[in-house]
């Protein structure tokens, strides 16, 4: 039987999915806004709000949202806002009503500003922050703040699920967010994916899939997140620093847990890397290649690291093969 079809049915990314350590080889993505985009249903009803209806948000700030109404079905709505004056962001906290499959945020300077639907690849290249189902608070070091300047547009991206029979779903999602008043350029962050586009996995049967990167510049990693789909049931990350390897999370995937994991901050340096490997259980008649949807999988993690590099979000994943289906 298909692994926890639990509701809330998220995925990375694009996820997906976003975040890593130095200048890596891989692929890049399209911004372009494009019309709706949907995929497979889903048998059971997203799960609870990632943030509680009485939470305390009297701290946070909202710095992007929108209200959305969509039918029966999987979709994505997008939004855009141009930001009025510079902003250090220390701590994000997704607002992820029922019927919230991810949320991913990106920035660029291209506008305009405003709501449009669009599909999972209508997004910039600068990752700021991604989130799927039990995704927690992401809180960096009191020291450590990612920089938005004045001029730039905010792009969110919801991937929305809405599972009842005939009725639409109406909600609001968005981006809480905690700010410092200044940080040192050093300790200014920013956030990549490590991982693979390349997965194939046969129908009715296991496997595996992995990717990474060669590191070309030095960097400080803080925080990382997995993001994989349903079919998901095992994550390793290694990192390999000076020639001596270590594992930065070996754990069994559990697709309603999609939480941050703060880490004592790790050095690497030009010459250094990470491996991604993911594991599947695959119980469909039919293979499962990457996408976006709740029926497709990915293998990434999301690194957070300073100082900002400037890199495409997906330098750190392996290229995509076309002959296995290409995310953008």
């Amino acid at each position: 039987m298909r692994r926890t079809r639990l509701a809330w049915l998220a995925c990375a990314l694009l996820a997906v999915m976003t975040l890593v350590l130095g200048a890596c080889k891989g692929g890049g993505m399209s911004g372009d806004d494009v019309a709706d985009d949907t995929g497979d249903d889903a048998p059971t009803p997203d799960a609870d709000p990632t943030v509680p209806p009485d939470a305390d948000n009297s701290d946070f700030t909202e710095i992007i949202g929108r209200d959305w109404s969509i039918p029966p079905g999987e979709t994505y709505r997008c939004v855009k806002v141009l930001v009025e004056e510079d902003i250090l962001i220390n701590t994000f906290r997704p607002i992820a009503p029922n019927g919230t499959h991810h949320t991913v945020l990106t920035v660029s300077d291209s506008g305009p500003a405003g709501e449009f639907n669009c599909s999972a690849g209508s997004l910039d290249s600068e990752m700021l922050y991604a989130s799927g189902v039990g995704t927690d608070d992401l809180i960096f070091p009191t020291d450590v703040a990612i920089r938005v300047e004045a001029g730039r547009y905010l792009n969110l991206n919801l991937h929305l699920f809405n599972t009842q029979p005939s009725a639409d779903l109406d909600g609001h999602s968005g981006i809480l967010v905690k700010t410092v008043s200044s940080v040192t350029p050093e300790k200014e962050a920013e956030m990549v994916f490590a991982g693979t586009f390349a997965i194939n996995i046969g129908a009715n049967s296991s496997g595996t899939a992995s990717g990474g990167c060669t590191f070309d510049d030095p960097a400080t990693i803080f925080t990382y997140w997995p993001h994989m789909h349903q079919f998901a049931t095992h994550q390793e990350v290694t990192l390999t620093v000076g020639g001596s390897a270590m594992t930065l999370h070996d754990d069994d995937y559990a697709f309603e847990e999609q939480r941050n994991y703060p880490i004592t901050p790790i050095a690497v340096a030009d010459g250094d890397r990470i491996n991604v490997v993911c594991s599947y259980t695959n119980d469909t008649n039919q293979n499962v290649t990457f996408g976006d949807s709740s029926d497709t999988e990915m293998c990434f993690t999301g690194l957070y690291r300073y100082p900002k590099q400037a890199v495409d979000l997906f330098e750190c994943s392996s290229p995509c093969n076309p002959s296995i289906g290409c995310p953008f």
